[in-house]
């Protein structure tokens, strides 16, 4: 539904259907992007065991009534963290 991508981490809206487990949508994610990077920038067509690329972890949060205002949020964020790595340098 939205999505942004950082130099060191994802932001993404699901809307994911009750039969799937947040779980199992997050790992296919994980892995079918995996491979298609390492396709694309690794020249690898296949034998991808033993390589990482994504961190373990996820942080998931439920939306409900708040999914415009998540949505800005991801929109935006690129903008804020800019704005915060200058205030560093300022200080």
């Amino acid at each position: 539904m939205e999505g942004h991508l950082m130099g060191d981490h994802v932001h993404m809206c699901l809307s994911i259907p009750r039969k799937y487990a947040v779980s199992n949508v997050v790992g296919f994610i994980k892995g079918k992007s995996a491979i298609a990077i390492a396709r694309h920038f690794g020249g690898r067509a296949r034998n991808f065991t033993g390589e990482v690329f994504w961190a373990r972890g996820y942080f998931v949060s439920t939306v409900g009534l708040d999914e415009t205002m998540v949505r800005a949020y991801i929109r935006s964020q690129e903008e804020e963290d800019e704005r915060y790595d200058q205030m560093k340098l300022i200080v």
